[in-house]
């Protein structure tokens, strides 16, 4: 799962650093002071639902019979009786809800195929296409006798196309239909534009604008509805993702940081403070511990895990 863009590093912090302090006895004055913190915005409101969200996933692990996870289990029923006072059933609440990354995600239920956080996956479609699905992506295939479609809801795709003179092979996203031309290529669906990189072949994009565009091998196009921006060189990270492989080339560390945490079963996040930090070099997609600890031992940063599923990257 990935946390919400609109809210900020801070008040992501300050909701974790709360829940580790609930964890313990403390008391009705501290309760009082987390309600009080919780109320002072409806960011803090999201930012503590996020957090909520994320331990949900390790709650088997917290149901051991001792008292820190006795604490801990009173504490999530003070939670939920406070954020039902608070109103998660009103405006705001529903706010959240269709801001955050949960309605895209919910409606992956459906797809032909789809990937959780951390997972991947790929598949030999009827056509002897094959695709790969990255994490936290939803795809759907629509194959008749006059073309070959899939639909990339959200997420990304790196498809590999079988010849078939007589179907098209096409990738709707919301921003255009991409039609391609005996093809490797790689699809990334994002909130307002879509990324096309290819590595074989060829691909044609067309969307509201009026002239479609031609992608060449070795090329990489973003694009809206109805505006193309200028071509760059097409960047490997988009196919080594399939080999469980995260490649950066002066990438910030936010950007980086964001990347690894879809393979995360609890949080990653980066502080404004060092996000713009460039990166280089190779990282394990699905071992966050040990791409931290690369990431550490070469830059000026500091990496705190406040609870085992929590984890922050600031200045050193």
């Amino acid at each position: 799962m990935s946390r919400p863009g609109q809210l900020s590093h801070a008040s992501l912090e300050q909701a974790a650093h709360w829940y580790v302090r609930l964890q313990a006895p403390g008391g009705a004055l501290e309760q009082l002071r987390w309600q009080t913190w919780v109320a002072q915005s409806p960011e803090h409101l999201a930012a503590w639902q996020y957090v909520q969200r994320v331990s949900q996933r390790f709650a088997p692990l917290l149901e051991q019979p001792h008292g820190a996870s006795r604490a801990l289990r009173s504490s999530r029923r003070q939670t939920l009786k406070t954020l039902l006072v608070l109103g998660v059933g009103s405006t705001l609440a529903w706010g959240t809800w269709r801001h955050s990354p949960l309605p895209r995600l919910a409606s992956g239920w459906s797809a032909d195929y789809a990937t959780a956080n951390g997972e991947t996956r790929d598949a030999l479609l009827t056509d002897g296409s094959h695709v790969w699905l990255n994490a936290l992506s939803a795809l759907d295939v629509r194959f008749d006798a006059a073309q070959r479609l899939l639909r990339l809801r959200f997420g990304e795709v790196l498809i590999d196309t079988a010849k078939d003179p007589n179907r098209p092979f096409l990738v709707d996203t919301e921003q255009g239909r991409l039609q391609a031309l005996g093809t490797r290529f790689s699809v990334v669906q994002g909130d307002e534009h879509t990324q096309l990189t290819v590595f074989e072949g060829r691909v044609r994009v067309s969307t509201l604008n009026p002239h479609p565009r031609i992608v060449d091998t070795g090329q990489q196009l973003t694009f809206t509805r109805n505006h193309f921006n200028t071509a760059s060189v097409a960047s490997p990270a988009r196919e080594a993702w399939s080999r469980g492989v995260l490649l950066a080339d002066n990438l910030p560390l936010g950007e980086l940081i964001a990347e690894l945490n879809r393979y995360s079963p609890g949080h990653l996040g980066c502080d404004p403070a060092v996000a713009q930090l460039p990166v280089m070099g190779s990282f394990p997609l699905k071992d966050s511990d040990q791409a931290l600890h690369l990431l550490q031992a070469a830059l000026p940063i500091r990496v705190e895990r406040p609870m085992p599923w929590w984890v922050s990257v600031g200045p050193q």
